[in-house]
């Protein structure tokens, strides 16, 4: 399947430097915001208590959020995920008390505006509440909890380190497969673009300030993979065009590659992105940080395989002799 009906002739190696320069210029944007605001780390790393909630109509976050805010939980947050119905309270490791206590406190702030007092909570089984007007009719409870998890601090850290350490370990696998299967200058080259696209999408999470969970690192994870093998597609036509094309210089090898592989690379990210499209419109509040990280990762992805990668390989000298075995002489060329 071909996204272009005839070959293309674009040249990217050519005009590689402004697409550099933009990405150098965003790469350094990310590095001062990285030290000066940081990531906006979760509970998930930061610690605390999350509360799943369900209500029995629609529920407002503003006014969830109000009603603690206005009872000494400051530093919550709130969200939809599922349904309208369904909302998460996350609640700092700051806050004072166990995770059961914390959770009895938010439900009961609640449920006051209800006016509902629970009378009995059973394991799988519904919370029943009765009401101020009524305490004798006793009946499901407006708010279900339906799920309350505790992060402690530690754990929080620890995590923490095991990312960053899960990310710098799968850059190291990569300079290995690539220099193993290809050449170092290749090797080099690959993990510059995976880098080049963590980088961008930790910055975008850092300018957003939007939440850094475990689901948005495995997202970041997931970005390495998605990157390597766009970048492995471009390199792999190259050292098969380096066999082909004799006489060709290496800048011109390489631009034939990449527009020979431009279909691929083209129908590959938009079907992709199609698909994470979806899960972040459609994914609810759970997964946006995840849908958003792949959003950003498979655009420069993408852009990296072509603008980064292949030109850092350019950069530190990869030729055909490189790759190509040369040609042994044999008796009959020594004959006059």
């Amino acid at each position: 399947m071909e996204f272009f009906h005839r070959q293309t002739h674009f040249d990217f190696i050519g005009t590689r430097y402004i697409p550099i320069a933009i990405s150098a210029i965003l790469i350094t944007a990310t590095i001062i915001s990285l030290f000066v605001r940081g990531l906006n780390f979760g509970l998930d790393f930061t610690g605390g208590t999350v509360i799943e909630l369900s209500y029995k109509d629609a529920a407002s976050v503003g006014q969830i959020r109000d009603d603690l805010g206005k009872n000494g939980f400051d530093d919550i947050v709130v969200q939809h995920f599922g349904t309208s119905r369904d909302v998460l309270v996350r609640v700092p490791a700051t806050t004072t008390g166990k995770s059961s206590e914390i959770s009895n406190r938010v439900t009961r702030i609640l449920r006051k505006r209800f006016q509902e007092n629970v009378v009995s909570s059973q394991p799988g089984k519904a919370q029943q509440c009765t009401t101020a007007d009524n305490p004798k009719s006793i009946k499901p409870c407006t708010i279900q909890v339906k799920r309350v998890e505790f992060v402690g601090p530690q754990v929080g850290h620890e995590l923490a380190e095991k990312g960053g350490l899960a990310l710098l370990y799968t850059l190291i696998a990569i300079l290995i497969y690539v220099m193993v299967r290809f050449e170092w200058r290749f090797a080099v080259g690959s993990v510059i673009a995976t880098a080049h696209d963590v980088l961008i999408t930790l910055g975008f999470f850092s300018f957003t300030q939007m939440e850094f969970s475990l689901t948005v690192l495995a997202a970041v994870l997931a970005v390495l993979g998605y990157s390597l093998n766009d970048t492995i597609v471009v390199f792999d036509r190259i050292r098969e065009n380096f066999r082909r094309m004799r006489k060709e210089t290496t800048k011109e090898v390489m631009n034939v590659s990449i527009n020979q592989t431009l279909s691929r690379t083209i129908i590959t990210s938009g079907t992709t992105m199609i698909t994470v499209l979806a899960l972040y419109f459609f994914g609810g509040e759970t997964i946006r940080g995840f849908s958003v990280a792949l959003i950003v990762g498979i655009f420069y992805g993408t852009f990296s395989s072509i603008y980064i990668a292949t030109p850092a390989a350019l950069a530190l000298g990869v030729s055909r002799a490189d790759l190509v075995q040369p040609k042994k002489e044999t008796a009959a060329d020594r004959e006059p």
